[in-house]
C-alpha cells in the first residue's frame, strides 16, 4: 500500500424525520471514523444519493413523504452499490422482513441498540463496490463450477445475495450443492472472515438439540461437565447454515424462531440471554411449504427464514457440466489418494452426460471415485462406470476372502444394517491380507486381487488408514 496515498473516509446518509435520532446517529457514526450526511424525508434523500453516492444508508421505515421500504426500491435501482439498512418499530418484524425482500442489506430496530448498529455499519462497509456491480467482468466460478446457463444464473443470484444479510432458503434436491451454495454466499459477503458453520438438524437426537444450538452452563444437567458455547454462538460474526431444517422437531422450532428474532440465545442452565451476531442460511430437499400446510412445520419459522429463496438447479437440468465437473473430481480424488489423476475416454463422457443422476453431483462423485478405483493405466472407460441401465452395480472385489479361514460376521435376525455388514466383511479380508503381507500394501492389494488404488481408496473410505 502506498504510504503517500490518501486515506478513503467512508460516508453515510442517514434518513429520519426525528432531530433526536439523527443526531444519535450522527455521533455514533462520526465517532466511528464516518463521515455523514441526514436527510428528513425520501426526496432530499434521494437528491444526496444522486450527488454523493454514501457506502451506506440509513433509512427510518416512516418518513413524511414515503416509507424506508420505497426508498429502498429505489436505492436498488439507481444506486445499486450502496447498501441500505432500515430502521424499524420495536417488534416490527413484518416490517423488516418487507425491508429485507425489497433489497435492503439489513436491518435494525428502535429503541437503537449501538453495539448492534456498529456490527452493521462494520459489515456493510466491508463490502467491496466492485463485487457488487452485475457488471463485474469475468464470471469467477468460485465453489460453483460449470459454463452452463443454469449455473450462471445461480452464481450471479449467490452474487447478489452475499451483499446482504437476509436470510435465506435454499432449496434443491439431494446432493446438488445447497451447501457449496451457502458457503458460496458465506465466502463473498462481509461475513467471510467470520466462521461458517454447517449443522445438520437431522442428526442431532431431539433431547441434546437445545443444548447443541444454543449451549449450557456448567452442571446444568447430568454429563454436563463443562461450559458449552452451542451452534449459535460458535458462529458469532459469521454465518450459520442450517441444513435440513425440515427434520426439526416442532418444540425446537418454536426455540430457533426465538433465537433468530432476537438475535439471542440462553443456554440450558442460564438465565440471562446472550447476544448473538450471525447469518443464518437454511436448507432442506424436503418440500417445505407442504410441510407447513401439514402442520409439520411452523408457518412463523417458515416466513422467517424463507425471506429470500434460492433454488439449486439439479445435474440433470445442467448436462453442459458434467465433463468439467467430472475432471474436477477426478483430479481432487488423485489428491486425495496420493496417484495419478485418471483420463475420461469419449465413451465415458457420453454415458456420463446421457445418466439422470438421481443423486445429482454426489452421485457423480461416488459414481467417479469408484471408477476410479477400478479402471487401467489411468483411464476410465463407460464401462468402469458401471452405469448399466441408470443404476449402478454394486463394486465387488475378486477375493475378498482370499485364503477362505476368514468367519464372516453372522448375518442377523430381522432388520439389518446392510451397508455397515459389507463393511464389516471387507474391513476384516484388507486387515487379514495386510497382516499376512507385512502391512506391505502392494503385496496386500494383489493377494486381495485389486489394484493399489483400490486399496488405497478402501482404506480411506473404511477409516483403516
Amino acid at each position: 500500500m502506498d504510504p503517500q496515498a490518501p486515506m478513503t473516509i467512508p460516508s453515510a446518509l442517514i434518513v429520519d424525520d426525528e432531530p433526536d435520532i439523527r443526531e444519535l446517529l450522527e455521533i455514533t457514526l462520526s465517532r466511528m471514523g464516518i463521515q455523514t450526511q441526514t436527510a428528513p424525508d425520501v426526496s432530499t434523500a434521494k437528491k444526496l444519493l444522486q450527488e454523493t453516492a454514501p457506502q451506506l444508508c440509513l433509512t427510518d421505515m416512516n418518513l413524511p413523504d414515503g416509507d424506508g421500504i420505497e426508498l429502498v426500491k429505489w436505492i436498488q435501482t439507481h444506486s445499486p452499490n450502496t447498501p441500505v439498512a432500515v430502521i424499524t418499530a420495536y417488534g416490527s418484524m413484518d416490517a423488516a422482513i418487507q425491508s429485507l425482500k425489497a433489497g435492503a442489506f439489513d436491518f435494525v430496530s428502535k429503541p437503537v441498540e449501538l453495539s448492534r448498529l456498529r456490527e452493521l455499519v462494520n459489515s456493510a462497509l466491508k463490502l467491496s463496490p466492485a463485487a457488487e456491480s452485475e457488471d463485474t467482468p469475468g464470471d469467477d466460478p468460485g465453489l460453483l463450477l460449470g459454463n452452463s446457463s443454469e449455473i450462471k444464473r445461480l452464481r450471479n443470484q449467490v452474487r447478489k445475495l452475499a451483499r446482504s444479510q437476509a436470510p435465506v432458503f435454499i432449496s434443491g434436491e439431494s446432493g446438488s450443492g445447497k451447501e457449496l451454495v451457502a458457503r458460496t454466499i458465506h465466502l463473498q459477503g462481509p461475513r467471510s472472515e467470520g466462521p461458517f458453520v454447517a449443522v445438520n438438524c437431522g442428526a442431532i437426537p431431539s433431547e441434546l438439540m437445545e443444548s447443541e444450538f444454543f449451549g449450557h452452563k456448567k452442571g446444568s444437567f447430568t454429563g454436563a461437565v463443562d461450559n458449552k458455547d452451542g451452534l449459535f454462538r460458535s458462529a458469532n460474526g459469521g454465518t450459520l447454515f442450517l441444513d435440513e431444517v425440515a427434520d426439526l422437531p416442532l418444540a425446537m422450532q418454536v426455540k430457533l424462531l426465538r433465537a433468530i428474532q432476537e438475535k439471542a440465545v440462553r443456554p440450558v442452565g442460564d438465565s440471562q440471554e446472550i447476544p448473538v451476531d450471525i447469518r443464518v442460511l437454511s436448507a432442506t430437499h424436503k418440500n417445505l411449504p407442504e410441510l407447513v400446510a401439514e402442520g409439520a412445520f411452523r408457518q412463523d419459522l417458515f416466513y422467517r427464514i424463507n425471506v429470500i429463496e434460492l433454488s439449486v438447479p439439479p445435474l440433470r437440468q445442467r448436462k453442459d457440466d458434467v465433463e468439467l465437473l467430472a475432471n474436477h473430481i477426478l483430479q481432487r480424488v488423485a489428491r486425495e489418494y496420493e496417484c495419478d489423476p485418471a483420463t475420461l475416454t469419449a465413451d465415458a463422457i457420453d454415458r456420463l452426460k446421457g445418466y439422470d443422476f438421481p443423486g445429482n453431483v454426489r452421485e457423480l462423485e461416488n459414481i467417479l471415485e469408484r471408477a476410479y478405483t477400478l479402471c487401467d493405466n489411468d483411464v476410465i472407460s463407460g464401462d468402469d462406470l458401471q452405469l448399466g441401465n441408470g443404476h449402478q452395480t454394486a463394486l465387488t472385489a475378486p477375493s475378498l476372502n482370499p485364503d477362505n479361514t476368514t468367519s464372516l460376521p453372522d448375518i442377523p435376525e430381522g432388520d439389518m444394517d446392510l451397508e455397515g455388514y459389507l463393511e464389516s466383511i471387507e474391513k476384516q479380508a484388507i486387515s487379514k491380507a495386510l497382516e499376512a503381507t507385512r502391512w506391505n500394501k502392494t503385496a496386500a492389494a494383489k493377494r486381495l486381487g485389486i489394484s493399489f488404488r483400490a486399496l488405497r481408496y478402501k482404506l480411506k473410505k473404511l477409516g483403516m488408514e
